[in-house]
């Protein structure tokens, strides 16, 4: 029996570009960040800018699976509700070059209109129509790809990518693996962590797996073996996964990956996750570092060095890694 193409339904279409999302392909699609409009103003940078120095106003955010994840976040300001989880590795899916052709070709038309905009660097702006940093993430969980490996080499070895972060839920364990075998790295791996135990876990993530505590953790474990620059990006969610109480299972856990960097980031109130939670639920920078720093207190390897107030994020550096906080692009 042929493989089923795996691919957007109109209405599905509608959806994500009424939310300003351009389509690439039948299953991917890029968004211009409020950072890189910022940049182009030169109002300012992100916090990966400040922390590992990628070009803001050459970034492309963008995923490969737009529409598909196995877990339902409540923090999640994405549109978790248009999400499916689906095995993509029993369809056919669009190759990596055609995404990322694509991905640039609507990224340019996303940006078209700021030429016009009088607040906007023009040299800032041709320059910024070349993207060079890639931040697989945006919506839905790009491990769920099945040619991503194949994605990050014509990245590299095709379009020269300066950068390429990815950002992960982590409950593919063989993924990883395979990642691994192959030494095929992305520049910076994410892995997002946001509950201290099982039982929040469920209340929080709502994976679509029965055992997705247990994959995340083997995960971890995995990618504690793994040649990459590895970063936890920990959503601190007021009055729910932040309470003191929950500090020696985080150091556990986070011990888990010998993660190189653990990003305290808050959960802020936006988009669909208005539904779920609350302003309550969103920490102010002052409560983050607090945080930061019971981490800083509890795992005694880890520092915190550096910061970003705009974003509400921490940033802590594992004193034993190899990486220094700024990304080395001539290695």
């Amino acid at each position: 029996m042929s493989e089923k193409k795996l691919t957007l339904t109109d209405e599905e279409k509608e959806k994500w570009e009424k939310k300003h999302y351009g389509i690439a392909g039948n299953h991917s699609a890029v968004q211009i960040c409020s950072w890189t409009k910022k940049a182009l103003r030169n109002e300012g940078t992100c916090y990966k800018h400040k922390f590992y120095g990628i070009h803001t106003h050459k970034c492309a955010e963008m995923t490969p699976t737009v529409s598909y994840c196995q877990q339902n976040c409540i923090f999640c300001w994405r549109p978790m509700e248009y999400m499916r989880i689906a095995n993509l590795k029993d369809y056919e899916v669009d190759d990596p070059k055609t995404i990322i052709e694509e991905v640039i070709k609507q990224r340019k038309r996303l940006l078209t209109g700021f030429g016009g905009n009088e607040k906007v660097d023009k040299e800032l702006l041709k320059d910024a129509l070349t993207p060079d940093h890639y931040a697989i993430s945006l919506s839905g969980e790009p491990t769920l790809y099945p040619k991503l490996l194949e994605m990050f080499k014509y990245l590299k070895e095709e379009k020269n990518a300066r950068s390429i972060f990815l950002v992960t839920n982590a409950q593919e364990p063989e993924f990883f693996k395979k990642m691994i075998e192959k030494n095929i790295y992305p520049t910076q791996l994410y892995v997002s962590i946001d509950a201290p135990n099982k039982t929040l876990f469920k209340k929080i993530n709502h994976s679509l797996y029965k055992d997705g505590w247990e994959r995340l953790k083997e995960s971890l474990k995995i990618l504690s073996k793994a040649d990459v620059r590895r970063v936890i990006r920990f959503t601190m969610i007021k009055n729910l996964n932040d309470l003191p109480k929950y500090i020696k299972e985080y150091a556990k856990l986070f011990r888990l990956m010998n993660t190189d960097f653990i990003e305290v980031k808050a959960y802020m109130y936006l988009g669909l996750s208005r539904r779920r939670l609350t302003i309550e639920n969103m920490p102010t920078h002052k409560e983050v570092r607090d945080f930061a720093k019971l981490l800083e207190k509890e795992i005694p390897e880890f520092k915190i060095i550096d910061e970003h107030e705009p974003s509400r994020i921490v940033l802590l550096h594992n004193k034993n890694s190899k990486y220094k906080e700024k990304i080395d692009f001539k290695e």
